[in-house]
């Protein structure tokens, strides 16, 4: 008797499980999210300037981590991958890796990008990659976020082999090019950094110099 009733306990959590995992995700906002998204679209003036309108827009990516959050189905996640994949671009020289100077200054920038007529960005702005948000870097820096994995010591740990410079500047051209749904921004992507910029932040990961790689 309690062989069976083990037995039919264990196989109604088995079948829970299955029932729970093939629910489809709710989407943000639930019944109310095409009330939301029409409010926060009419909140936006009519003489915007158009560029500003654009972030508004979501790109196939964009919708279907929506949908999914952050764990798309396999075969979705690997379609996405490989969309992102196709939008890397490199610089016109081919060097992937700059002046990590340039490149310290860059991750600990968290300017750039602001909208709007109150404290709009100032013409010549520099955008940074605020890199510290996330990740720890260097070690002097004792202020980083941990949304991210550590990336002090990368260079020294994974070497500067041509192979690992070309990840470094793919993952931060386009992250979903390797992970879909990841929260790491696309940075390349929509020319947040360009090309250049991004193979100074590749430099502050790679060069033993960097403070990055430095006990």
């Amino acid at each position: 008797m309690k062989l069976k009733s083990a037995l039919f306990g264990t196989l109604s959590l088995a079948l829970a499980a299955s029932a729970f995992a093939q629910k489809a995700v709710e989407a943000p906002g639930g019944k109310y999210a095409k009330e939301a998204e029409q409010m926060f679209r009419t909140s936006f003036r009519a003489d915007n300037p158009k560029y500003w309108m654009t972030r508004l827009e979501q790109d196939e990516t964009m919708k279907t981590c929506q949908q999914y959050r952050d764990n798309p189905p396999r075969a979705i996640g690997q379609k996405l991958e490989k969309l992102n994949a196709a939008t890397i671009r490199y610089p016109v020289d081919g060097k992937l890796i700059g002046d990590w100077k340039e490149g310290e200054k860059l991750a600990a920038v968290g300017t750039g990008g602001h909208i709007g007529f109150i404290q709009p960005d100032p013409a010549g702005r520099v955008r940074g990659g605020n890199c510290y948000a996330c990740h720890e870097l260097a070690k002097k820096e004792v202020a980083y976020g941990t949304i991210g994995p550590s990336l002090q010591h990368f260079g020294k740990i994974r070497g500067n082999s041509e192979e690992i410079i070309k990840y470094a500047y793919d993952k931060i051209y386009n992250s979903n090019a390797f992970t879909a749904c990841t929260n790491m921004p696309r940075f390349g992507l929509h020319s947040w950094l360009t090309p250049e910029q991004i193979t100074h932040i590749v430099a502050f990961l790679m060069d033993p110099e960097s403070p990055v790689n430095k006990d």
